[in-house]
């Protein structure tokens, strides 16, 4: 003897997309319809997918409305999924320990004529701008070397 063919209905289209969208595992879903899981994704194939989708814009339209709304957790999170921002140390500045190079970086600023005695510095090849000229770095300096 046969098994019934399984008849699908109108209301059980809605039900399936409706406890998919509350992420109901498909398992369940099957045994609140009254069919095997492989016959619930082959007859309701649209509405698993639709009730997910729906669910997860309804959410995000949520999480966006709270983010512009000064909700800083929302911000974040929206931040790092969406806009690829990551925590994580700031990257190192360059120099020749973690760079490997021997040479010297070369900044050329702009020279806008605002201060000659600062202009002058810079063009002083003798002068050399990344370690100034007693060795020590600019930024623990203060830039005193350079009467600043």
């Amino acid at each position: 003897m046969t098994r019934p063919a399984f008849v699908v209905t109108d209301a059980m289209r809605e039900k399936v997309q409706y406890l998919a969208g509350l992420g109901v595992p498909q398992d369940d879903i099957a045994k609140i319809v009254g069919c095997a899981p492989k016959t619930l994704r082959k007859r309701f194939r649209e509405g698993l997918d639709r009730g997910v989708a729906e669910a997860n814009a309804m959410v995000a339209g949520y999480l966006f409305n709270s983010a512009k709304q000064g909700n800083v957790s929302a911000q974040i999170f929206w931040l790092k999924t969406r806009a690829d921002w990551r925590e994580g140390a700031a990257p190192s500045p360059i120099s020749e320990a973690n760079t490997g190079a021997s040479s010297p970086v070369v900044l050329v600023l702009p020279d806008n004529d605002r201060d000659p005695e600062l202009t002058q510095v810079l063009r002083d090849p003798r002068v050399n701008i990344l370690l100034g000229p007693k060795g020590g770095n600019l930024v623990d300096s203060g830039l005193d070397w350079m009467g600043i």
